[in-house]
């Protein structure tokens, strides 16, 4: 039975409807009124083999900051509710993602204690209709609704617009091996018993 979910986020900022398939193809469809946001949810979406399926309607008259933000509170709702209780998954998953110039590195814990570290830095405001101060914000909202330890290193790189694809297709890699069955895995994989 495929692990999906649907999620619908709506407040006076935003107004978000999202279907997430964890055993997906990759198929994305996305639309959240930020074109460049939109191609980084797509790659997530086909590097991790995930189908999503993302709808935001946001306050972009205001800046993009309530969109991006409250987009990574649903998804990481959406990936909390698919997994359930995590029983056959692997619960880590790491990758060093090469993009010409750039190589970053991303480590994920599905461990239901949220944690995020991000060691990264930007040398322009915006890539697009994008603020680059929102990756940060965007994977912190990520791994706090999700319930997971996130860890993202840039190790080298100057392309802003590289940077960011490369962490969101290295968060995708690392997000698809977490949450991959392990026949070996009967229960849950921890020593308390519960994730």
């Amino acid at each position: 039975m495929a692990r999906s979910t649907t999620v619908e986020r709506n407040t006076k900022e935003t107004e978000i409807s999202m279907i997430l398939n964890i055993d997906g193809t990759g198929k994305g469809e996305i639309d959240t009124g930020i074109g460049f946001f939109d191609h980084m949810l797509e790659g997530f979406s086909r590097h991790g083999f995930f189908d999503l399926k993302c709808n935001v309607k946001g306050d972009l008259q205001v800046d993009c900051h309530h969109t991006i933000e409250d987009t990574g509170i649903v998804l990481g709702t959406a990936i909390k509710q698919a997994l359930g209780d995590k029983a056959g998954i692997k619960r880590f998953g790491s990758f060093i993602l090469p993009m010409d110039e750039t190589l970053v590195l991303c480590a994920v814990d599905l461990s239901g204690r949220p944690y995020f570290a991000f060691d990264c830095e930007f040398t322009v405001d915006k890539v697009g209709y994008f603020d680059t101060e929102m990756v940060k914000e965007f994977f912190y909202a990520v791994s706090y609704a999700a319930g997971m330890n996130l860890h993202i290193k840039k190790l080298s790189g100057e392309n802003n617009h590289h940077i960011i694809e490369a962490i969101f297709k290295a968060f995708a890699k690392a997000l698809d091996e977490a949450t991959t069955k392990d026949p070996r895995i009967t229960d849950v994989l921890s020593t308390k018993g519960t994730l």
